[in-house]
């Protein structure tokens, strides 16, 4: 099958928009129909070489479409269904079968990898193998392969442009904070980050209803979306010491923090505003795979800190992704404030412009 795809030809180059060829599906897998697909930061950091994919590759871990075709023992969806499709796991390791798929020990094979179990590849140019299975799906693409563990069935209506996000930035954001870091009612958490994971994030402390929420964030637009978004707190780190504007607001430190950035001096400074006894929550990806953060081991055992990297915010995708579509038709989940939306082809503009901090969360329309 043909399918149009945006392709990385190299480390930091421009999305080229391609015709492929797409292998259908085998037993397991199922062939969606994409009709939106979120950009996350994720995708840039493979094609910056910090994430691992094949050249020329495809990308994009957010779709959102319907399914056309499935392969033998498929049973969860069928043709027809609209989907999320969001990361990949095995099903059969122990974090898997414990429900923690997110951690899957074999994550980076089934998400970076680029083949099948059997080693094969799906996606081909001129007869030439093409790098996919991103996130087992690589969904910057009319069609994409997915598997039937990472293609979660969707009854409700809800847009396309809206479900996309779902499947990775919005899930660790919001999961971040209600699963990861179990925030309670009337805790105090600390966002560093006020980009689309941010202010997931802030959208969960509302969820979890955190009494004091605090974003820092140099863009004053994002700041404003923030506090329109709940939180009670938006901070310039411009401004002075991010540690002492925290401390300001709350003396003892916050309960919880979470650095969405990847910044090793920002999450320093965010360990510096943690109360006794607080959690601090890793999602960012740094720009440098070998970046590293130090931790005074004294001030760790003495303040009883908790420090917890986050993957895909400890999400159980066909239990969170439905129920994160009930908070946004019931209005708790304002996607809407951070969608942005652009055809296919202008990927690269797209790109762009978030880069720049013209828009939180671009997602790409396939017509």
């Amino acid at each position: 099958m043909k399918s149009t795809a945006a392709l990385l030809t190299g480390v930091g180059s421009d999305f080229e928009i391609a015709e492929i060829d797409i292998d259908g599906p085998r037993p397991g897998e199922v062939l969606v129909e994409i009709a939106a697909a979120g950009l996350c930061h994720t995708d840039l950091a493979a094609r910056d070489g910090v994430l691992p994919i094949e050249y020329p590759g495809v990308v994009g871990h957010e779709g959102a479409g319907t399914v056309i075709a499935i392969g033998e023992g498929v049973t969860k969806v069928g043709v027809g269904d609209r989907v999320s499709l969001t990361f990949n796991s095995c099903g059969h390791c122990h974090t898997c079968t414990t429900g923690r798929q997110s951690y899957c020990e074999n994550f980076n094979l089934k998400n970076y990898g680029g083949v099948r179990d059997d080693g094969s590849k799906p996606l081909h140019q001129d007869g030439r193998p093409v790098g996919g299975m991103f996130f087992g799906q690589s969904s910057f693409a009319t069609v994409a392969l997915a598997n039937e563990r990472n293609t979660v069935k969707i009854d409700a209506d809800i847009p396309f442009e809206m479900l996309a996000p779902l499947g990775c930035g919005i899930q660790t954001g919001v999961g971040a904070v209600t699963r990861s870091l179990k925030a309670q009612k009337g805790s105090t958490i600390a966002i560093a980050g006020g980009g689309s994971v941010g202010l997931a994030a802030v959208m969960g402390a509302v969820l979890a209803e955190c009494a004091t929420i605090i974003v820092v964030e140099p863009n004053e637009r994002r700041r404003a979306l923030a506090l329109e978004l709940g939180a009670t707190h938006a901070l310039d780190p411009a401004a002075g010491d991010v540690t002492e504007q925290i401390r300001a607001i709350v003396a003892r430190g916050v309960d919880h923090v979470l650095d969405t950035t990847g910044i090793p001096a920002v999450v320093t400074t965010l360990i510096g505003a943690t109360a006794v006894r607080g959690s601090v929550g890793l999602i960012g990806v740094p720009s440098d795979a070998t970046a590293a953060i130090e931790l005074n081991i004294i001030a760790v055992l003495t303040l009883g800190l908790t420090v917890m990297g986050i993957i895909e915010g400890d999400s159980t995708p066909d239990e969170f992704i439905p129920e994160l579509v009930e908070h946004h038709l019931a209005g708790r989940l304002p996607l809407e404030k951070l969608v942005t939306t652009f055809p296919f082809a202008e990927i690269n503009s797209a790109v762009k412009i978030q880069h720049d901090g013209g828009v939180v969360k671009p997602v790409l329309m396939f017509d």
